[in-house]
Formats: C-alpha cells, structure tokens, sequence
C-alpha cells in the first residue's frame, strides 16, 4: 500500500484498502474556522439536536483567521458565534481573537491595519498554526473546512479539506465516508541550487501535470532530495497538491519530522503519542515523476490558475504590487529569503507583507542579521509589515482588508498558494505566483525577474 492508503487502512480498522474503496474512517482531529466554522455548527445543531455535544472535544479545533481584521460587522459577529459554541461545548483548543472568554470581536479600524489588535491566545493562519500548536501528528487523520488542510501532510498524516456538512457529521460521530484515492509518486532528487525554494517544487510539479492533474489522487513526495528540505518547505509542498485537485499530499516521516511534532507537543501540552506509517515495497501508483532538484529555476504561476507555468527569466511583465504572506508564504524562514533579496535594497511597488502567526512576528521582530532585526530590513526596504498575523488578502475579504486589491488591472506578484480571478480581491486583476525570493526581487525590479540577478551583489 502507499502511505495513504496505509493511513485509511489504519483509521478504517483494514488490514488493507485499494484505491476506490469506499471506507468509514475515524477522524483524530477535526478543524474550523471563522469562514466556515458558522456552518459548520449550523449544520451540526440541525441534524444532532441543539443541545447535541461534539462527539470529543479534545478533538476540535477552532482557529479564527480568515477575515478577522476588517470592520466588516459580519465577519467580526462570526468570531463571536465560534466563542459561543466553544463556551457551550468546553472545546479546549479554541485560538480566540480576544482573551475575554464572554467578550465580542471588533476590529478598530481607527488603529490603522499595521499595529497588533489580537489577544494572548491568538494563533493566526489555520495551517501553519495547526503544527505550532502541536495539533499535527504523523499517522493521524486530520479533516479541515479549508482546501488546504492538505498542508499537515507534510508531517506523515492524512489531511484533507471538507464541506460544512461533511464537517458538521464529523463534529457529531468522529468519522466520515472516504473514497481510497489514487496515489501520484512525485520522487525528489538532488538539492535545490541557490535562488530557488520548494516553491518552485511545486509550481514545476503543477506546470507538469496541471491544475486539475491530480484531481481527487494523492501526491506522494519522497526521495532522497528530501531530507534537505525543511519542514516549512515540505509544508509549501503538501499544501499546493490541492492547486492540481489533489485529495492530499503526504510525506515519509523523518528524523526532522520526530524533532519538529516532538518539540510542539511538548510545548504546547497536546498528545504526545503518534504512530507514522513507513513505505512499502509493493506501492502501485498512478503516475510516477522524478524531480531532480538541482535543474530546477525560478518559477511563476501565470494568470489565471496555479498550472500556468513559466520561468522567471523568461518573463518581462509588469507589475503594481508585490505580496508575501499565507499559509504557503508566510513562516519565518520565507520572510528570511525575502529579506535576503532585499537587504540594503528599496523596493519601487506597493509591497505587502503579512506573517502567517504571532509568534512568526515576534521572531522576525527579534532575529537580528547585522545591526538590524529581520522585520527593520523589510520595512527598511519599504515593505509595509503588519503585525495582525492571519490570512489578510490571499483569500480577497472585505473591501478593507490589509493588502486586498480593489482596482481593477492590477498586476500583483505574489508567495500565496491560489490565483484564479478574483482571488485577492477585483476579477479583473492578475495574480502570479512565486517564491519568497523572487517576489522580493521583482518588488525591487518593478517587473517580473530572476531572484538570482540580486544574489551575491
């Protein structure tokens, strides 16, 4: 079996699954948010009863973090409806907005978009928060009410995105009826020259097979090239296997692995125990592609999906704004690259830069490169930097969210994961998508370029 398929055996209480086997599994964490987690409870209390309870509640976890700071009164009300429930339920792992278990959440506008508004409990983007917080064990069945939930599959569990009804029977029985998918080998070799991140992995994998080339299959990435990646690079990785329709995209379990789920649990009090699944000699997959890390260059997703791809080189399109920021392009070690770019440099764009959790802020606020910390080399730069962490405009939002576009025909390059039309806000503008790095050195060009240009100089 493959890794997925072992782990669906494993929560199915199967000696064995084959691809297009119908399954019940058993859920070991079920995750909610401000966008979807409203329904969620609407479609739990509908069908389980109003005084129904959660079928565990050391199971549920709650994160507000999509439109969280913005006026729009609705989406602060759904923040408030999420607190409500957790008080009802006893949920434990409800990251709340505000510290005031009975208070309610509004963004004050007054206070301008770059200052901290957000309380001691806050975590910020779903999926970069869900590993911080030691909520991703190898081994585990994670279901999620957002897309890329896949993300978590960078720790040797299964993670995949649901609907709010398929979340609401979750949050009641603790399983769900999955359809065993189809698994895609993606072999990395070799070691990733300088210029180019797991990004650019991705996009390269994507731009091969399409955005629709592994709809409902697994992505299997393993290899010897990847024990030169991090664990935040195998996060950007496994979250993208949804930009090709993917179900999930999974690991092999690691000595990197071990460290990072140990030193989280431990800190953050959750399970301790997990049990990772290790490869078989027998795996049958679908399609097999070797990646050899070392050929790879600087790669951007073009208008208007994350398929459309192309070498940074070979582009001369101009640009209006530059973002970094997200689940995918928000950890520390991708504002690092970014600042490794624009070190001693000014950007000529509007440049936004929007970390993915608090405590991502307070270590670019506190490592130092020289005589500067990492966020006065950005904002140095001329990048405008918020501390209020979160999903900001990868997801567009409200007209008043930080960084959204709300003209038409802009060009915004981007770190985000996601660049259908519309997706950060006017339909009419364009996206493109690429790493940290050559974000950084397109803000500078005002123009699409090879990050490797400024290396070195």
């Amino acid at each position: 079996m493959t890794l997925t398929e072992k782990l669906l055996a494993r929560a199915s209480g199967k000696s064995s699954v084959q691809a297009g086997d119908n399954i019940w599994v058993n859920a070991d964490v079920l995750m909610t948010h401000d966008v979807c987690g409203p329904g969620t409870i609407g479609v739990f209390k509908r069908e389980f009863g109003k005084d129904a309870k959660v079928w565990d509640k050391n199971k549920i976890v709650i994160i507000p973090d999509h439109y969280i700071f913005t006026a729009d009164s609705k989406s602060n009300r759904n923040v408030d409806i999420l607190r409500d429930f957790v008080r009802e339920q006893g949920l434990p792992y409800f990251y709340d907005v505000i510290d005031d278990p009975n208070g309610h959440w509004q963004f004050d506008s007054s206070k301008g978009m770059l200052k901290r508004q957000y309380g001691s409990r806050y975590a910020g983007v779903c999926h970069t928060a869900l590993p911080a917080k030691g909520h991703t064990r190898p081994g585990e069945i994670l279901f999620g009410t957002d897309s890329h939930t896949c993300m978590a599959g960078a720790f040797n569990l299964f993670a995949t995105g649901i609907g709010n009804t398929d979340a609401g029977f979750v949050m009641g029985t603790g399983k769900l009826l999955i359809k065993v998918p189809e698994t895609m080998h993606f072999r990395l070799e070799g070691a990733l020259q300088p210029g180019v991140m797991a990004k650019d992995i991705i996009l390269h994998c994507i731009g091969e097979i399409g955005f629709d080339g592994a709809t409902y299959r697994a992505m299997q990435f393993d290899g010897e090239g990847v024990k030169s990646l991090s664990m935040d690079d195998r996060m950007t990785i496994a979250n993208m296997a949804i930009e090709a329709g993917g179900k999930n995209g999974i690991f092999e379990f690691d000595s990197r692995t071990q460290e990072y789920v140990d030193a989280r649990v431990k800190l953050n009090g959750t399970k301790a125990s997990y049990t990772p699944v290790a490869r078989d000699k027998d795996e049958k997959f679908v399609y097999e592609m070797v990646v050899d890390m070392s050929k790879l260059e600087p790669t951007v997703a073009c208008h208007p999906d994350p398929g459309q791809r192309k070498k940074a080189k070979d582009m001369d399109v101009k640009l209006d704004r530059a973002y970094v920021g997200s689940c995918t392009g928000g950890k520390t070690s991708d504002f690092v690259e970014f600042a490794k770019i624009l070190r001693g440099r000014k950007v000529t764009i509007d440049t936004f830069g929007v970390p993915a959790t608090p405590d991502i802020v307070n270590e670019l606020q506190s490592t130092r490169w020289g005589d500067k910390t990492i966020w006065e080399i950005l904002t140095d730069a001329g990048v405008q930097m918020t501390e209020n962490a979160g999903c900001a405009a990868c997801l567009g939002g409200p007209v008043d969210t930080f960084g959204r576009i709300n003209k038409a025909g802009i060009n915004c390059i981007s770190a985000t994961n996601r660049n259908f039309p519309g997706r950060m806000g006017d339909k009419e503008s364009k996206v493109f998508l690429a790493s940290p790095m050559t974000v950084a050195a397109s803000a500078i060009a005002g123009k699409i370029v090879d990050p490797r240009e400024y290396l070195g100089n």
